[in-house]
């Protein structure tokens, strides 16, 4: 089953944001390109690799689920997701803040369960 199809990933799953927006044009081997040659990670880890769009209101993700790549596309109706700083580089990101950017909510606002909010 793909996690993000299936509600919030696993809590152990290895989450990465491509900071710098993407040629959405691009498909699964376009974008496991990027990542190996851009991001300098493994498209077959078994890592979500997420993409954003230049109008930020689409996202891409990317992952290899023991079987092949799995491209989920997502643009959200009327609003525009929540994203961090445009540099180049990557971010991590928990299970609990991808389901909250997926969602287009507010990720940054989402913390680890024990944990007091402070950065």
């Amino acid at each position: 089953m793909i996690p993000a199809l299936s509600g919030a990933p696993p809590s152990g799953v290895r989450v990465l944001i491509a900071t710098r927006p993407v040629d959405f044009r691009r498909g699964a081997d376009g974008l496991a390109a990027t990542v190996q040659s851009v991001l300098q990670q493994d498209p077959f880890s078994g890592t979500i690799f997420v993409f954003r769009s230049k109008r930020a209101d689409r996202v891409k993700m990317l992952v290899y689920d023991g079987t092949g790549l799995v491209l989920i596309w997502k643009r959200l109706e009327g609003a525009k997701f929540k994203w961090p700083a445009i540099s180049d580089g990557v971010m991590r990101l928990s299970a609990a803040q991808l389901a909250a950017l997926f969602e287009g909510l507010d990720w940054r606002r989402v913390y680890a369960p024990g944990s007091d909010g402070r950065r």
